[in-house]
């Protein structure tokens, strides 16, 4: 599977500046719900992953809604509308999340890839071996 998942505020750099708060959300999940990383880069405001879960397993949904929350709930409360208070909700991320099925080893390939360039779209680094955020570094 292949996930974009967005914060609230398109021009917070809230996910690389509180990397380590993320690190440790995502290892406690992966822990209690296991699944293997595919790939994974973290931006300043979003982050793609290609994740694989266990055989028979297909909720990826819980999986993001707890790293999302646990990611929260270390970070200071700001203003938000009442919509999220109602929801119990920081206001910290985008509602949604963005999900695609990888189809066969090209598509898999090529997410993984779009992965691992991300940086380099978004004008970050010149080359994505330099972005410290990026499974890039683990898996060459």
């Amino acid at each position: 599977m292949f996930f974009t998942v967005t914060l609230a505020d398109r021009s917070a750099r809230t996910l690389v500046e509180h990397i380590d708060t993320l690190r440790e959300a995502v290892r406690v999940t992966k822990a209690e719900r296991p699944f293997r990383i595919d790939a994974w880069v973290v931006l300043p405001d979003h982050m793609h992953a290609v994740w694989t879960l266990p055989e028979g397993d297909r909720d990826f949904s819980t999986r993001w809604s707890v790293i999302k929350a646990r990611f929260s709930r270390a970070m200071p409360h700001t203003p938000r509308r009442r919509s999220h208070g109602e929801r119990r909700e920081h206001g910290l991320w985008q509602r949604r999340f963005w999900e695609h099925h990888i189809r066969d080893d090209v598509d898999w390939g090529n997410h993984v890839n779009y992965c691992w360039y991300n940086p380099v779209k978004h004008g970050l680094v010149e080359r994505q071996e330099d972005w410290p955020y990026s499974s890039y570094q683990r898996d060459r």
